[in-house]
């Protein structure tokens, strides 16, 4: 057998790439040299309009052709640093390698030993994965993650008045609304939600152990803290005065934690969805020339949901290790987060993928109203709950003296289907008020479910 060429090893870099395509833009290689980049050429920029070091400001073109760099990087940049790196064996040496070919190329040879000033590997790297983390969360998953929120509560304002029966336990219980239970999930992940659109992105760029050392011993009487809080803070992030020679990634572990939480209420999600279409609340709608079943022809499988569980196992999986092992490191530096790291876009891709395929399996199901009727109507023992709440209200109040009425009820309904002749004959020989009694007698199952249309108006 003749070997195959060379393939991609993870699905969403073939099979499932157009899913999740959007985040190759940040959390990819060549993603994370952009931003490496784009560090490099910033503190370059911060250092000569500090006139460090017998430099000066650079003229407004100058500082344009060097933001190019990051602006226009692409395959010419990402194959050039491929062939320094094979020579270097070190990728932000090859990244700042390369922006020194290019400050020669711009003619401006005379500042190209502040290429990398006094910063260790970390200061680069630690910027650049917040910045492309950050971008990440807000261009690419916040926006699906808000898009499938808002498609389920589409969907719990279409069904709001739709009773149907619980099932807690798995067994019937006092009705609800499906939309009563969607919005559940619509409250849940909007909490999730704004904690991650909150999350805080950490920088430091303090040196080799995080004492400004190297900094000092170059230039003493410079303010060093207060330019490298400048220079984090112009990229947008929180500055971080007390590290390591690494940033301790506690905002990394707060975000990854945040997000793995919001994998698991979809996966709460589907399988209830799941649970559903099995018990037939839900239709599938046939998609066109979609196979259900490779032998059996009359089959509409639920895979949508399905992927999506699988797929949110995965995520979590992979965003509770690295919230785990990243806020870890011994004494001064270890490169355990440095392969851990570039997993980072593996997480994201399978949260991601999971979306998409709720997104589309919530496009592809619609509400059996007629079955769910008729599980009710076949269930007029779960009244005794009412019943028996009324009659205690009544002793209360005076007007009963039935005594031990949960008992009363649990001999008449538990274990048993009560039908509504049932139930009428058993409501009209109460000894209550009129008033109970003809609030009784007036109820139904697809009637007892209290305020759930009204609790959806709770959602924001």
């Amino acid at each position: 057998m003749s070997p195959l060429p060379p393939q991609v090893l993870s699905p969403l870099d073939g099979r499932y790439r157009a899913a999740v395509t959007e985040l190759g833009e940040y959390l990819s290689e060549a993603g994370l040299n952009r931003a490496r980049v784009q560090v490099e050429v910033e503190w370059l920029i911060t250092l000569t309009d500090r006139s460090l070091f017998g430099s000066t400001p650079l003229e407004a073109e100058q500082k344009a052709a060097l933001r190019a760099l990051v602006t226009d990087f692409g395959q010419a940049e990402i194959d050039e640093l491929a062939t320094l790196e094979a020579t270097t064996r070190h990728d932000v040496k090859a990244v700042e390698y390369l922006v020194r070919r290019r400050l020669s190329a711009l003619g401006l040879d005379h500042i190209a030993e502040l290429t990398h000033f006094a910063a260790t590997s970390e200061d680069i790297n630690n910027l650049s994965y917040a910045l492309t983390v950050r971008e990440a969360v807000h261009q690419v998953w916040l926006p699906k993650f808000t898009a499938l929120i808002e498609a389920i509560r589409v969907l719990a304002l279409d069904y709001r008045a739709d009773s149907m029966l619980a099932r807690t336990h798995g067994q019937p219980a006092t009705p609800t609304t499906m939309g009563k239970e969607l919005a559940v999930f619509v409250y849940r992940l909007e909490r999730v939600r704004a904690q991650v659109a909150s999350n805080e992105f950490l920088g430091k760029f303090s040196g080799a152990t995080g004492t400004f050392a190297a900094h000092v011993v170059a230039e003493p009487s410079a303010d060093w803290p207060t330019i490298s809080r400048e220079f984090v803070e112009g990229l947008g992030l929180t500055w971080n005065p007390l590290t390591t020679q690494i940033e301790s990634h506690d905002w990394q572990a707060e975000l990854y934690s945040r997000m793995s939480h919001g994998n698991r209420i979809l996966h709460n999600l589907a399988t209830d969805i799941w649970t559903y279409i099995s018990m037939g609340y839900f239709r599938q709608i046939p998609q066109a020339g979609a196979t259900g079943s490779s032998t059996m022809p009359h089959k509409i499988n639920p895979i949508r949901f399905e992927n999506a569980e699988a797929n949110l196992e995965l995520s979590s999986a992979i965003l509770d290790s690295l919230a785990a092992t990243l806020v870890t490191s011994r004494l001064q530096r270890d490169l355990t987060d440095s392969t851990t790291q570039r997993n980072i876009g593996v997480g994201f891709g399978h949260s991601l993928l999971a979306i998409d395929n709720i997104v589309r399996g919530l496009g592809e199901i619609d509400l059996d109203r007629t079955l769910l009727a008729s599980d009710l109507d076949s269930n007029w023992e779960i009244l005794g709950e009412a019943i028996q709440t009324v009659i205690r209200a009544e002793v209360t109040a005076g007007r009963s003296s039935i005594e031990d009425p949960y008992a009363l009820l649990k001999e008449l309904t538990r274990g048993k289907r009560i039908g509504q002749d049932d139930l009428v004959a058993f409501v009209s020989a109460l000894e209550i008020g009129d008033d109970a009694k003809s609030r009784l007698l007036e109820l139904t199952p697809a009637l007892y479910v209290g305020l759930a249309d009204s609790l959806i108006d709770y959602l924001k």
